[in-house]
């Protein structure tokens, strides 16, 4: 999985003030849990535009006074009006102990039930799971080549090496649905089929 780097620097005061004042200098109060102790730090709120403003899943390695922690974001709070970054918290992961992430889907091929008329619908744009660091995908791929009108693509069907996906196996991925361009086209042909039929029943009466 790829990572993304963030340059801090530890916090000395925790308090409102402290707090304030680097927000004031567009800093970004921060904590990374998981670690033998919590650590409190500061980054630059621009360091977190690719973390943050980004359909993808990175890790984030951590860079603290030369010292390096490889992390995910565990939660991030936004100012409610302006949209700016208000906290985050960060927790540290380890090469010998499993995480669990939400990592995004992508679908692969054309669905020949689209092609016909259907509607491809995807309500499963992330799944979760949990592997080790080192074998945590950057996507999950799905392959939608063979679904007809009325098919379903199932979690089961899903193949992920060294990566359990924590979902039932019947959860839909994807589907494709019946939907108003595919119905019409058979509508219409028994429509002109009956007038059809009644305009020869009269001509032979």
């Amino acid at each position: 999985m790829k990572s993304i780097t963030i340059k801090g620097s530890k916090r000395e005061s925790v308090g409102k003030v402290a707090t304030k004042a680097l927000r004031n200098a567009d800093k970004v109060p921060c904590v990374l849990y998981g670690g033998e102790n919590v650590l409190h730090f500061s980054a630059d709120e621009k360091a977190f535009k690719n973390l943050v403003y980004t359909p993808n899943v990175y890790t984030a390695t951590i860079e603290l006074d030369g010292e390096k922690s490889t992390c995910i974001l565990q939660d991030i709070q936004f100012h409610p009006v302006t949209d700016k970054i208000l906290h985050v918290d960060f927790y540290q992961l380890f090469d010998d102990k499993e995480v669990t992430m939400e990592i995004p889907v992508t679908l692969l091929g054309n669905a020949p039930g689209v092609v016909t008329g259907g509607s491809l619908r995807f309500p499963k744009r992330k799944l979760k799971v949990k592997a080790l660091l080192s074998n945590l995908p950057d996507t999950i791929n799905a392959d939608i080549s063979k679904l007809e009108i009325g098919d379903k693509l199932f979690v089961r069907e899903l193949k992920v090496e060294n990566c359990a996906i924590l979902h039932p196996e019947n959860t839909v991925v994807a589907q494709v649905r019946m939907s108003r361009a595919a119905v019409a086209p058979s509508e219409t042909e028994e429509g002109e089929g009956e007038e059809t039929t009644e305009e020869t029943t009269e001509a032979e009466a």
